[in-house]
């Protein structure tokens, strides 16, 4: 059994009972079409290859003309009712196979479905290859190339950004703008139809954006290039000025459906309207509940609206989940009812439930890594699970510093499908490092290269300043040169004599002391002066990163030792890349909530369920955000930014089919924070008074310190613990006064013997400790060890420490006894 604390409700949870999801009829195809039916043959031969419909998924199949909203809940079955339907055209409606247009969002989804019509029983294979199955894109471009566009496709993500940096730099403004974050934003103005004309240009950053993308688009000109946007925008002024093209796409599709819809932004929906205007044939199959991709334009009110703006459709919903126990459902049910802009529906399960989702309330996210980990770790090594049947689902890129650092100090395998660059390697993130690197060796011209734009000198010109002056007479610390760099004010001279003595004082701190006076001394004012990057990133993720790398570096002793971890994280991130490409990886998957959309997995876990994580802080912070700008929803004001929060926390938790484990940190960045709100209405959790006075305490298992007000439960503001009573399972609450409660209805999965980690009380008795055999690291001011955990492990006299890299070496550590031995 898992030595881990983990509990079926949320802590500080007043609900007695469970939410589970209804358990669906069994009734299938096989009883509810009679073999009297005129279609019977169509789905006896569904049947005989496995696929047996309900009662929605037949009614949406039969529909043949008019419009069809098809609702498709998480795991209800909707690719086997896209296939199905696609057949029962043919099949049954008599429709000509080339006239069907089926489109979806991704090229594997598109061969996926082509290649399981082809498969369809009583059609022929060689008439069904007719069917065209293309992704926007790929239907559009092809449309382009028959009209004589022949521009080459600028499909390579760090190409595009290369032409930016390079605008950037002939603008010298390469210091002030991320390039993938810029063309993040002028794809999502394309997407709504915004054109150049169009975008605002009320302060400088407005206008120098404007500047930037009208030169993007006319360096696309002038070289024959096109990027995936082009494909639609072009696409749209085609078939706009061109009836008789229009005319023929018209004539020829007569029935067309989309998959995924809830993800269609403006403009690919205006295409499709127009492509259908004629006979309206058109089969949208989607679920507003897992809208989640607003940044990139989609929009959850093209379905809630969708018999609206085609009147008459019909609507049909797919209520069935076939992917999770009906705990998890039922979970997931609870959480989405609360959002009020959305389609009503309630999923049922097709499987009673084993077990029932658990919950944990870490210290903060170390601890949070650490209990996760040490369950992985326990359920593979007892045979349960593999490593690949695990994922780590969290909000933002941010959220898995920790995770990944332990992932791997634990020499646990694991796959990072994050497609940017590594957290210490962000925007952000790596000037501080810049700043470490260079008190390490203060003539790391790359790394004083990296730091030059936080003294408001061009990094080109003032490296190549330095370099040259540096030649003839090399310096401790070239830095100085920049003294006498032409056309300096005197505040920029007074700077530059300051960071070279504060880089010469960084080396003796401990890191995360460096980090913090990096911060204070000027780096969080140089961050809240960009206005360039507070129109394309809001503030709080770039707070919110800073605030990781202080919990990151309070870890270690010393910065070289700090940074030596870095590099080998950062080299482990490269390494990625390649075992992405192997499906068949034994390997813990690590990925945002975004990334995991239309994925399923056996475990999952959510971290980060917490108030400001999920949901984030910019979300709560939505209602002062510019109503005037063009791509600000004109819902925000009302609680569409933390909808969509909700419709993430929804997507996360349906993923899971077997397993689904939430934890929910007590302390994020140096603040106790409460448990999510998504789950508080769920178990009606009354939100706990805030902290009258929060200071620097504590130091966790990780080795971090967080701000404690004497409570982690999200139900009180006293400090308290849980103790388990072995033989019944019951919940007991010690408060500070010595006063016990009786929670009878907290079970817990595993009853603790002693109070989980996070939840420390005042009265608590020290932890018994142990000298165990281990391996102790030898590099200077690291403190890496590991247990030694059996004869082969100690028999090996070769052994590199986890965090820095050094050889390790055999010998002794105090470690506390195992729970089950107290």
């Amino acid at each position: 059994m898992t030595s881990i604390p983990f509990y079926k409700r949320p802590l500080g949870s007043e609900r007695k009972d469970l939410p589970f999801a209804n358990l669906a009829s069994s009734h299938s195809s096989l009883e509810l079409v009679s073999n009297q039916a005129g279609d019977a043959a169509f789905f006896r031969g569904l049947e005989e290859q496995g696929l047996y419909l309900n009662r929605a998924q037949i009614e949406a199949v039969r529909h043949q003309d008019g419009p069809l909203l098809t609702l498709a809940g998480a795991g209800s079955g909707k690719t086997s009712v896209l296939v199905s339907r696609t057949g029962y055209l043919m099949a049954c409606g008599r429709v000509t196979p080339s006239s069907i247009l089926l489109v979806t969002f991704s090229s594997k989804a598109a061969a996926e479905m082509k290649e399981r019509i082809m498969s369809l029983p009583g059609l022929d294979p060689r008439e069904t290859a007719k069917v065209t199955a293309r992704t926007f894109h790929s239907f559009f471009l092809y449309l382009l190339r028959t009209r004589g566009f022949r521009q080459e496709i600028l499909s390579n993500a760090r190409h595009q950004q290369i032409i930016i940096k390079r605008i950037l730099r002939e603008m010298g403004l390469q210091d002030g703008y991320e390039a993938e974050t810029l063309l993040s934003l002028w794809s999502a103005y394309r997407m709504n139809m915004i054109g150049l004309d169009e975008l605002p240009a009320n302060t400088p950053a407005e206008v120098e954006q404007r500047q930037i993308f009208a030169r993007y688009e006319t360096w696309k000109e002038e070289n024959g290039q096109m990027d995936f946007d082009d494909i639609l925008v072009l696409s749209f002024r085609l078939l706009s000025s061109d009836s008789g093209l229009l005319a023929s796409l018209q004539r020829r599709y007569r029935y067309v459906m989309v998959d995924e819809f809830q993800d269609t932004g403006l403009l690919p929906y205006e295409l499709l309207k127009m492509m259908v205007k004629p006979h309206a044939n058109l089969m949208v199959v989607g679920d507003d509940d897992q809208t989640i991709y607003s940044f990139n334009g989609a929009r959850n009110e093209f379905i809630l609206e969708f018999d609206q703006t085609f009147p008459g459709a019909k609507v049909v919903t797919l209520d069935v989940n076939y992917r999770s126990f009906s705990s998890i459902v039922g979970l997931g049910n609870e959480i989405i009812r609360e959002n009020k802009r959305r389609r009503t529906k309630k999923l049922q399960s097709t499987r009673k439930s084993e077990s029932v989702p658990l919950y944990i309330r870490p210290g903060d996210p170390d601890e949070e890594a650490e209990l996760l980990l040490k369950h992985i770790s326990e359920e593979v090594s007892s045979g349960k699970r593999l490593y690949s049947d695990y994922a780590i689902l969290y909000r933002t890129s941010n959220n898995s510093r920790a995770v990944f650092e332990q992932l791997v100090m634990k020499e646990i395998p694991f796959i990072h499908f994050e497609q940017g660059d590594l957290f210490y390697e962000q925007w952000m993130v790596k000037p501080v490092i810049d700043y470490l690197r260079l008190s390490l060796n203060r003539r790391d011209f790359k790394a004083m290269e990296g730091i030059l734009n936080t003294l408001y000198i061009n990094r080109e010109k003032g490296i190549a300043f330095i370099r040259e002056m540096d030649a003839p007479r090399p310096k401790k610390g070239p830095l100085s040169h920049l003294i006498s760099y032409p056309g300096l004010k005197d505040f920029q001279i007074e700077q530059i004599r300051e960071r070279s003595k504060l880089v010469k004082a960084l080396k003796a701190m401990e890191p995360a002391d460096a980090v913090r006076e990096i911060r204070l001394r000027f780096y969080d004012k140089y961050l809240e002066a960009d206005g360039a990057q507070d129109l394309t990133m809001h503030k709080e993720f770039i707070q919110e990163g800073l605030d990781e790398l202080e919990s990151s570096a309070k870890r270690f002793k010393d910065v070289g030792a700090f940074i030596d971890f870095v590099d080998r994280l950062i080299a482990i991130h490269k390494e990625m890349a390649i075992r992405k490409k192997d499906d068949t990886a034994d390997a813990v998957k690590l990925m945002t909530i975004h990334k995991a959309k239309g994925l399923e997995f056996p475990s999952v876990c959510l971290i980060g369920a917490s108030e400001g994580i999920l949901p984030h802080t910019s979300s709560l912070e939505a209602e002062h955000r510019d109503d005037n700008h063009p791509l600000t929803s004109k819902q925000d004001k009302g609680g569409a930014a933390l909808e969509e929060e909700r419709r993430l926390a929804y997507v996360a938790v349906t993923r899971a089919r077997d397993e689904l484990i939430i934890s929910s940190p007590a302390y994020y960045r140096g603040r106790r924070v409460e448990v999510s709100r998504f789950l508080q209405s769920v178990f009606h959790i009354p939100s706990a008074e805030p902290a009258k006075k929060e200071r620097r305490g504590g130091t966790n298992s990780s080795g971090g310190d967080w701000k404690r007000a004497g409570s982690t439960s999200a139900a009180s503001g006293s400090s308290s613990f849980r103790r388990g009573d072995s033989t019944t399972g019951n919940k007991f609450s010690r408060r500070a006064n010595g006063q016990s409660d009786f929670h009878s209805h907290q079970e817990s999965i595993r009853v603790p013997v002693k109070p989980s980690p996070s939840l420390k009380a005042v009265e608590d008795k020290p932890r018994r400790t142990e000298s165990v055999r281990a391996w102790l690291c030898t590099g200077s001011g690291c403190r890496g060890w590991q247990r030694m955990d059996s004869g082969s492990d100690r028999a090996n006299r070769h052994k590199a420490c986890p965090l820095c890299g050094s050889p390790m070496k055999p010998g002794t550590k105090e470690a506390p006894v195992p729970a089950g031995r107290r």
